[in-house]
Formats: structure tokens, C-alpha cells, sequence
């Protein structure tokens, strides 16, 4: 490596088309407030445009890579790692001939601990790194004999911060490797900064470059270049010390990183960010008119139930439109006057292929197979991607204009995995909660979407990420420590709230907390509950009485059986007729006892992936009702349409066992209706439930049974046909109990409110270090 040699003339004002800022990490550029980095983002994200970006830092490559996918951190041109033993381009591949010289002087790391097996005051440290081995040590461990074993490997040895030991080849460091590196590239030194905080800096200073040591360094890295004069030492930390420092050498642009005005701000305390409008929109006679939604059931009214104390808030989504920017388009909307009085609809113009790409195609093509490991299904295509980041960022910046100080962002769903990414950068004041309304699949199947690094990365923007059950935040951990060191810092025991050992999505403890790139991420498991109050006033009705009179008459005694479920390969709608067609094979004396009423919801227009599923089953059904039927009794009731809620509880409520058994769910929120439809009628209701719907980990008392075995899918209907009163009551006691105690509006609350204890819990966190 050249030796360093000090500028004697700079000129006044850096110029911003040659500037080379080579900076640390931690402490330095991944410090600060939040202001100073965000303005440190846009300078060397597109601000400066010829402005040059290096990373000079002590991580392995392996741990710098998740930083490369973070948000809020601009993207490196050049990479120097492991304290200079390893200098690549941003796309992480080698700087030549850098890397082949380091790599010739590197004796390898076995032989450097093989010399130094001798040292036992020597800790190996168990981090990634290449061409080097480092190690915690105390001060007085550095002896002579140390050194001199040191040089024997041709190796040198550096110690820092009163603890760390690393060995590395003759002459790398990262000043050195930064002034090969300018020589190699092309840089003009007189254009370079270098910024640090560390003993482990100092050759970057003392290679002769302007220097910036940002506020809180280490103190015998402020005494070793407080006499530099071209070594600018900072009061403030991280990026604001950055940015003082560039000010400090000439660069003006550097001056400016006040926060946006207020101006730029919206009024709304919740911003919801939700794909749908929370009405239908619809023309009627050439006007466009607006609808209720037609389930009265489900979560939209309890998160408009949060706005109806006159809470300030807006809803994003999108709405359909001939253009992105169509003519006379009204943005916001009042969502109720008399019932949200202070929330308005914000509404994203998306054209109709936006939609159809965003949501129909790739959503459901790419996402939805992995989210409930189906891998063999998924189709991914770039371009579909780069249309799906769009339509994110779009309701990122929409969100960013809504919400008002410190307000909270509410992110829901695997459709809007992306906005925390772009909403973080634009809006680092907010609170960022998302919650995931699907499964969340193991690491190994979630890993395999090409963008994984990216979906983690914008996830962990957030303050607080929910999810159905346990082990969906489980899952979402394994993936995150798959791609970024990270720290667990709070758990909790699931049982007695959720099942444990008794279920396949059942885990003992949860995390609740993580820390990761200096951030705290709070976990936690939410299950959507049902409307219990709209169930039992429903059930009253002359609409329900009407249809349970019917589908009464038609069962004539027959032990009804209720199957309802929407037309996709993810809810078993097929295993579910092959084990029933079994179950009358087996016991040919259910012969005119039991009826199916097998309900299928429609996909939505435009869904031809269910085309060929839902000919397979029109094809089932029939193979079964010709084998077994007879003039009085036909064994399967199909019906592929959208039934009214009412007609729905109908069913509910006309039959003794409902067969809920998809091969993967999120929760299930038709097992949670049907125990509240039973209970409101005051009948016991047998509910049968797959171990791998989130639900069965929450309803103690549902028989559980695994769809992909059929031998457990058919024996466990029958135990539900033969089932004495006795036992159905007490299972129905226990689900119901559950269900009422754990309904929907508690589950909007209680999630608000892990929210703002994480946030709290962030902030204490942060006012004591």
C-alpha cells in the first residue's frame, strides 16, 4: 500500500461533482438524529449527483449487505470492509486488482490461529469476515510476544476502542485501502472526506484526507487528531457531524437539513393505509356513486370504528380510474359526515391495469403462493415487481402527506409490504405499524421470493409489525436474522392465550421485541375476532329466521355438515370432498343421515389462476352425488355464489358441525362466526378446524385435524358425526367464551394500543441512551 502523504493546498469549497465521502458505520453514519440522516439519505441518494459514496467500515461484507436494501440509507458506490482487507463496488463485486493483492498477502485464517493458539487471553470473535481475524481483548494482552507472532505470519495488528484485536495483511487498513482505492478509481484526493468515530478510523485520517470526527468519537481518537489541521472535530453525532464537517470543508449544500415545514404536513392523528376504499364506488346512470361494503362482517367496520370518537384521520386506498391524473378527480373524500365526522378518504387514481398487475397478477401470483407455501405456484416477474413498487411508493407519499406530527401510519397487508420502506425516508417522525392480515411462512419458503431482502428490509421500518399468531411473528423472525444481524430483546410464554404443544403452528414462547441497525422493532400476535354483537342482533332478524327455515327443510333432521369458503387452492375445498366421498365410503350407514352444504365464494373477475380448481370441483361433486344418491337424499349441496351474511348465519346456525379445513390460512374468521352463530342460537355447534388455519391455535375446544392426511380428515369427521351432546356443549362453551371475550373491536384497540407501548417503550429506550 502507498504511504501517506498530507495535501498542502485545498481549495476554499469542495466541489460537489468530485466529492468522495468515505465514511464508517456505526457511530457515524448510521448515527444521529433523525433529521441529519435523512438529509444525509437525499445527498447522496440523487441530491449531489456526481457526488461519490464509499462505506469504509470494520463489518464483514456479509453484515454490510442488509444495509444495502435499508431505506434510509443511501447506497454506497464503493464498499471497504473488514478494516480494508475487503474493497468492492456497490454490486458487491471485488475492486481489481485490490482485491487479488490483498488476498495474496492474507496467510489464511487457520494459520493465524493456529500461531496464536498459544495466547488464551485471546477471544475469537464470532463475526463474519474475510482476510482477517479479530478478537476481544483486554490492554495489557497486547505483549511483545503477541506482536512478534504477529509479524512472523507477515500480518499486522491493530487494536481499538480498548477491546478489539484484529489481525490483518501487511499494510491493510482502511485509510491505506481507501488511497489505493482513489488511485485505482480515479478520485481526486483533494475531493475526498473521511468520517469516523473510532480508533479503528484513525488511518483514514491519517492518510492525509479532510477528516470529520463526529461528535461523542472515541476520546483517544479525538487526542490523536485534534492537532490535524485538516481533521474537522464535530460536536454533533453521526450524520449531524457529517453534515457539520461537510459544511466545515466548503461543501454549501451541506448547510441545509432543517426538518419540512409543518406546511407539508397533513392533520390526520391515524392515517389507515388499506388497498380498499372503505365503501364501494360504483356508476349508476353515467354518476359516480358510493356504496356500503356488502359484508356487514370483517374488520372494515372496526377500523372505521376508531375515527368515531372524532378522532383525526384519513384513509388511504386506492380507487379505479381511466388515468393516474384524471380529469375533475376529487382526492379526498368524507367517508361519513354524521358517523367519522373528522375522517376523510384519501384516494389514489390507479388505471385499471395498475390494479390488474398490482393486485390480481402479482399479488396473487408471486406473493400469495409463498405466504401460504405453495412455492410450485408462484410466478415472479420483474417487471410486475418494478409495477408493485410504484403502486407502493404511491401510497407511501400519499400517507406521508396525511399524517400529522408524530401521527401513526396503520400499513395493513402482504399488498402493501413495501410503503414502510417509502414512507420511513419521507416521514421519520411517524409511528409505523403494519399488520399482516395473511400467514407469514416459514424462512426457508418466504426466502424463496427473489425480493426478500428487500420486503424484510422495509418491514423492519417499522415501529410495530402484527400478525395473527405466534408463530407467524416467529416465522417473520427466522427471516429477518436470515438477512441481518439482529438482537432479541423481549419474549413472552404464549400459553395459556395460545396453544403450544398441542397444534402444528403452536410455539411455546413468541418474541416481542427486536433490535436491529440501531432500531427497536416491537412483535407481537393479534388474531382478528368477529363482530359477536352484529352476530347475535343478525340472528334475529326475519331475513335469518326466513332462511333457517328453509335450509331446515330441506336437511329434514339430516345432520347438516357447513363447509364456506372462497374458491382458492390455499382452503382445501378439494381434499375436503375426496375425505368426505371417503367417510361414505367407510360407512356406508351415513347413508342419508348427513348432508354437506358446501358453499364456495366466487373469486374475484379477472382470478383465471381457480379457473381449472373450480372445474375439478364441479367434477367432485358430481362424482359423489351420482355414487351415492338416492331419490329422497342428495349427500353434497353445492353452491358456487356469494351468499348474503344473513343467509350465511343461516347456515351457521342449521348445522350441528362446521368442516373448516384449509390446507394453509392466516386465521379463519368463518370458525369464529360459526361458534358465535351457534352460541347466539343457544345450540351446540362441533367445529371441526385445520391445525394449520391460525385459528386453531387460538380456539381451545375445536377438533383439529390435518388436511394433507386423510385418514385424520375423515376420522375426525366422523368423531364430529358420533360426537354425545354433552361434549359438544362443553366444546362449544370454550369456543365461545374465547370468541366473545376476543372479539373484533378489542382486537383494533389492543392493537393501537401495542403500538403506542412500543413506541413508548422506543423513545425511554432511546432518552436513556
Amino acid at each position: 500500500m502507498t504511504a501517506a502523504v498530507p495535501f498542502r493546498f485545498r481549495p476554499p469549497f469542495l466541489d460537489p461533482d468530485k466529492l468522495v465521502l468515505a465514511t464508517d458505520l456505526d457511530g457515524t453514519l448510521l448515527a444521529g438524529p433523525q433529521e441529519a440522516r435523512r438529509r444525509v439519505r437525499e445527498l447522496f441518494g440523487g441530491g449531489l449527483e456526481g457526488a461519490t459514496l464509499v462505506f469504509v467500515t470494520g463489518r464483514g461484507l456479509e453484515s454490510v449487505i442488509p444495509l444495502l436494501t435499508d431505506p434510509t440509507i443511501p447506497t454506497p458506490h464503493y464498499i471497504i470492509a473488514d478494516v480494508g482487507a475487503t474493497i468492492v463496488h456497490g454490486d458487491l463485486t471485488p475492486v481489481e486488482p485490490l482485491h487479488h493483492e490483498i488476498a495474496a498477502r492474507w496467510p489464511g485464517s487457520q494459520a493465524v490461529l493456529r500461531a496464536l493458539a498459544g495466547f488464551p487471553q485471546l477471544e475469537r470473535q464470532s463475526v463474519p469476515q474475510e482476510r482477517r481475524c479479530s478478537f476481544f481483548v483486554g490492554e495489557n494482552a497486547i505483549t511483545p510476544a503477541l506482536r512478534s507472532a504477529v509479524e512472523d505470519l507477515g500480518c499486522d495488528l491493530l487494536y481499538s476502542a480498548g477491546r478489539y484485536l484484529d489481525v490483518l495483511p501487511r499494510g491493510v487498513a482502511k485509510g491505506p485501502a481507501l488511497r489505493r482505492l482513489a488511485e485505482t478509481v480515479g478520485f481526486d484526493p483533494a475531493h475526498i472526506v473521511v468520517a469516523g468515530d473510532t480508533l479503528n478510523d484513525l488511518s483514514l485520517f491519517e492518510a492525509g484526507f479532510r477528516g470529520i470526527a463526529v461528535g461523542g468519537s472515541e476520546p483517544a481518537l479525538v487526542a490523536q487528531v485534534r492537532r490535524m489541521k485538516h481533521v474537522f472535530i464535530a460536536d454533533n453525532a453521526g450524520c449531524g457531524g457529517i453534515l457539520d464537517g461537510l459544511a466545515h470543508h466548503g461543501l454549501r449544500a451541506a448547510g441545509n437539513h432543517q426538518p419540512p415545514t409543518e406546511e407539508a404536513r397533513g392533520k390526520a392523528e391515524l392515517v389507515m393505509v388499506y388497498h380498499r376504499l372503505p365503501f364501494d364506488e360504483a356508476i349508476e346512470d353515467g354518476v359516480p356513486v358510493r356504496r356500503r361494503p356488502k359484508s356487514p362482517n370483517g374488520i372494515m367496520p372496526t377500523l372505521l370504528s376508531l375515527f368515531a370518537d372524532g378522532r383525526t384521520g384519513s384513509w388511504v386506498a386506492w380507487s379505479q380510474q381511466a388515468s393516474r391524473d384524471p380529469d375533475g378527480f376529487t382526492g379526498h373524500v368524507a367517508v361519513d359526515p354524521q358517523r367519522y365526522p373528522n375522517l376523510e378518504a384519501a384516494r389514489i387514481p390507479l388505471t385499471a391495469e395498475d390494479v390488474d398487475l398490482f393486485y390480481k397478477k402479482f399479488s396473487k401470483e408471486a406473493f400469495w403462493p409463498i405466504i401460504f407455501s405453495f412455492p410450485d405456484r408462484a410466478v415472479f416477474r420483474q417487471d410486475h415487481w418494478e409495477r408493485f413498487l410504484e403502486v407502493n411508493r404511491l401510497f407511501a407519499e400519499q400517507t406521508a402527506r396525511e399524517a400529522a406530527e408524530g401521527a401513526t401510519a396503520w400499513i395493513h397487508d402482504y399488498n402493501l409490504w413495501m410503503v414502510p420502506a417509502f414512507l420511513r425516508p419521507l416521514r421519520p417522525d411517524l409511528k409505523i405499524a403494519f399488520f399482516h392480515h395473511t400467514a407469514f411462512p416459514s424462512s426457508d419458503v418466504f426466502n424463496i421470493l427473489p425480493w426478500r431482502r428487500d420486503i424484510v428490509a422495509s418491514l423492519l421500518q417499522c415501529d410495530y409489525v402484527g400478525f395473527h399468531i405466534p408463530r407467524y411473528a416467529e416465522n417473520f423472525l427466522d427471516a429477518a436474522r436470515s438477512f441481518t444481524p439482529l438482537e432479541v430483546v423481549a419474549t413472552t410464554p404464549c400459553a395459556p392465550r395460545f396453544l403450544t404443544y398441542g397444534c402444528a403452528l403452536g410455539v411455546d414462547t413468541t418474541t416481542t421485541a427486536i433490535e436491529v441497525g440501531g432500531r427497536r422493532v416491537a412483535l407481537g400476535a393479534h388474531p382478528v375476532g368477529t363482530d359477536v354483537a352484529l352476530i347475535e342482533r343478525l340472528m334475529q332478524t326475519p331475513a335469518v329466521a326466513r332462511d333457517l327455515a328453509e335450509i331446515d327443510g330441506y336437511l329434514a333432521g339430516r345432520t347438516g355438515i357447513v363447509s364456506i369458503e372462497r374458491l382458492d387452492y390455499v382452503k382445501g375445498s378439494l381434499e375436503k370432498l375426496q375425505a368426505f366421498e371417503r367417510l361414505l365410503e367407510q360407512h356406508p350407514e351415513l347413508a342419508g343421515k348427513v348432508t354437506l352444504l358446501n358453499i364456495i365464494t366466487p373469486a374475484a373477475p379477472g382470478m383465471e389462476i381457480y379457473d381449472s380448481l373450480r372445474e375439478e370441483l364441479d367434477r367432485t361433486v358430481g362424482r359423489i352425488n351420482g355414487r351415492f344418491s338416492t331419490l329422497e337424499w342428495v349427500p353434497v349441496r353445492y353452491f358456487y355464489r356469494s351468499l348474503p351474511f344473513e343467509a350465511v348465519l343461516a347456515h351457521y346456525a342449521a348445522c350441528d358441525i362446521a368442516w373448516i379445513t384449509p390446507l394453509r390460512d392466516g386465521l379463519n374468521l368463518v370458525a369464529k362466526e360459526y361458534v358465535a352463530a351457534r352460541q347466539a342460537v343457544g345450540k351446540p355447534g362441533t367445529l371441526i378446524l385445520s391445525e394449520f388455519a391460525g385459528a386453531a391455535v387460538e380456539l381451545h375446544g375445536a377438533l383439529l385435524t390435518n388436511p394433507y392426511d386423510t385418514h385424520s380428515m375423515t376420522s375426525t369427521l366422523y368423531r364430529a358425526i358420533t360426537m354425545g351432546p354433552d361434549e359438544a356443549a362443553y366444546r362449544t362453551e370454550r369456543m365461545a367464551a374465547i370468541v366473545a371475550e376476543h372479539d373484533v373491536a378489542r382486537w383494533g384497540e389492543e392493537f393501537l394500543d401495542a403500538v403506542a407501548r412500543a413506541a413508548q417503550e422506543a423513545e425511554d429506550q432511546a432518552r436513556a441512551l
